[in-house]
């Protein structure tokens, strides 16, 4: 029942040919696939499921995808960044020395995907995307790879779960989970590939195969940066040649792009200068009176010490990894609904509930796209954050000093 309830609403959004334009009923639509998402989560963990309930599971999240692939992109322009990369890739150009704006490059344009953000700024995406941005050329290609890379996550994730041990029916927590299902079918955001890259790491990483999980914690990285915050975790009790394996892939990833030279940064640093988006304890620092270079000092020591913490309290790793990117998260500039599916396979092997909550009430920070969608600067409200934060650090406090007491 909960699995055509969710299949139902996900079809209803990938009816509608103008989300953009329907920004509010979308965002309704998708905290009511939140509810039946964590309606499921709940029976996953009290109620005995057997073949038939996988089945389900594994069918509803599979139609669910085909539905908003079939849809058009919604709540993003991102993959037309993508699409400009590989057409001036494909022509020879290294895209860390290019930019949109470049008058002599306008023939990579195309009226029917134009770019309005982020036109002076060289790609930010690191080399392994390029690579793949360079093979796909349009917009349906983008979303059918991205949204294939986001079930064969999950495939791995079934993996993951019968070598740990754990009931096959938690996938239902990477299956279901809305954003995870919005960010990649949807929006066709490239951050499937690092999460798929990561998910088969941290598997070889479980039955032992080292060298092969630090391999492609290294493509992760090389997918999208922030994977490399979880390498100390990988290190913990091994041989430090692991470093340097994972040094010398991401070495030979940026080789084709090395005489970009400095240019290879400038992307990246160009966003975190200018963007600060869905933020919550970072706009809490600056709110507190803190410039935007002081709240980073401050948000990457925090980030760092959580890492010093997971490696002191000797976290399992699933755990460490969660607790990690998601502090990542809490701590930045920028966190962005389709960010959260960075750490949603972990949500797997450790359930936590407020972090499941976090999956669902990230659907407010998209509605900064109703003002874009008039012309208007991309904004996000004050009482958006904090409706969807709130309840997240709420749970998180309560669970927290629970714990602290039956630790007493």
């Amino acid at each position: 029942m909960l699995g055509c309830g969710l299949v139902a609403d996900f079809l209803a959004i990938g009816a509608e040919p103008r989300l953009n334009q329907h920004v509010p009923e979308l965002i309704t639509w998708l905290l009511a696939a939140g509810i039946l998402y964590l309606a499921g989560v709940y029976l996953v963990e009290h109620v005995p499921l057997g073949g038939v309930a996988l089945a389900v599971i594994l069918a509803s999240g599979v139609i669910a995808r085909v539905a908003l692939c079939l849809a058009p992109v919604a709540l993003t322009q991102d993959i037309y960044r993508y699409q400009w990369d590989g057409r001036v890739e494909r022509a020879g150009i290294n895209p860390y020395t290019v930019y949109p704006a470049m008058k002599r490059l306008a023939r990579f344009q195309t009226a029917a995907h134009p770019i309005t953000t982020g036109r002076f700024v060289p790609t930010l995406y690191p080399p392994f995307s390029e690579w793949l941005f360079a093979h796909l050329r349009t917009v349906q290609a983008f979303k059918w790879t991205f949204t294939g890379l986001d079930l064969a996550t999950l495939a791995v994730i079934l993996l993951l779960l019968r070598a740990m041990k754990q009931p096959l029916h938690r996938s239902l927590i990477y299956a279901w989970n809305p954003a995870v299902i919005i960010s990649f079918a949807l929006s066709g955001h490239h951050d499937a590939l690092a999460v798929f890259t990561l998910a088969v790491s941290f598997y070889f990483s479980t039955i032992g195969q080292q060298t092969v999980a630090i391999i492609f914690l290294a493509l992760s990285f090389l997918s999208k940066l922030f994977a490399a915050i979880l390498l100390p975790v990988y290190l913990r009790g091994k041989r430090w040649a692991y470093a340097v394996l994972f040094a010398a892939v991401a070495a030979l990833g940026y080789y084709p792009f090395r005489r970009a030279g400095v240019d290879l940064i400038r992307g990246f640093s160009d966003y975190a200068r200018g963007w600060e988006g869905n933020d919550s304890l970072f706009r809490l620092l600056r709110w507190a009176g803190n410039s935007k270079p002081q709240a980073e000092l401050i948000a990457v020591t925090l980030a760092l010490g959580l890492v010093g913490f997971t490696l002191r309290e000797r976290l399992k790793p699933a755990r460490a990894c969660l607790v990690i990117l998601s502090g990542l998260l809490f701590l930045s500039p920028n966190a962005f609904p389709w960010y959260f599916t960075w750490f949603a396979p972990f949500l797997c092997l450790e359930p936590s509930l407020p972090l499941l909550l976090m999956s669902v009430t990230c659907a407010l920070g998209y509605s900064p796209v109703v003002a874009y969608a008039a012309g208007q600067a991309y904004r996000n409200s004050p009482l958006m954050l904090m409706l969807e934060y709130a309840p997240v650090y709420g749970w998180l406090m309560v669970a927290e000093i629970k714990r602290f007491r039956e630790a007493e």
